[in-house]
């Protein structure tokens, strides 16, 4: 599969899979709809990272740059989140989600670099990779 997809896919799912697990919080799901609201918003936020990572992967195709990307990637997306208060709760969860984030960033960057498949590289006028 395309690096690019990858990243895609894999950012969107471990991103609805982070905000559905902020049930865990009593005051986050006596809420209505906080929930849900959550999950789409780490899903729209995971597709982000996860398309930047993907794209950072089939430049680098290095595995610990590829992961450090991702790690970076996904905080950096993620500080503005968790750095808001919560209008319900007036608290600030920084650590519950910025942690969360940069592990799925982690995962992203390493799948994109394990199982991504780059571009082809272009051929010069003998045939052969422009690297060779």
């Amino acid at each position: 599969m395309k690096t690019v997809l990858i990243g895609l896919a894999l950012g969107a799912i471990l991103g609805a899979i982070d905000g559905a697990c902020s049930w865990f919080y009593p005051e986050v799901r006596d809420v209505p709809g906080k929930v849900l609201f959550i999950s789409f918003a780490s899903a729209g936020k995971g597709l982000v990272a996860g398309l930047i990572t993907g794209f950072i992967a089939r430049k680098l195709r290095s595995l610990p740059l590829g992961i450090l990307s991702g790690i970076v990637v996904f905080a950096l997306i993620t500080l503005p989140v968790a750095v808001m208060e919560d209008k319900d709760s007036h608290k600030v969860y920084f650590w519950e989600i910025m942690i969360p984030g940069a592990i799925c960033g982690m995962f992203v960057g390493y799948a994109t670099q394990r199982y991504g498949i780059g571009a082809k590289p272009k051929l010069t006028a003998t045939g052969q990779g422009a690297a060779g």
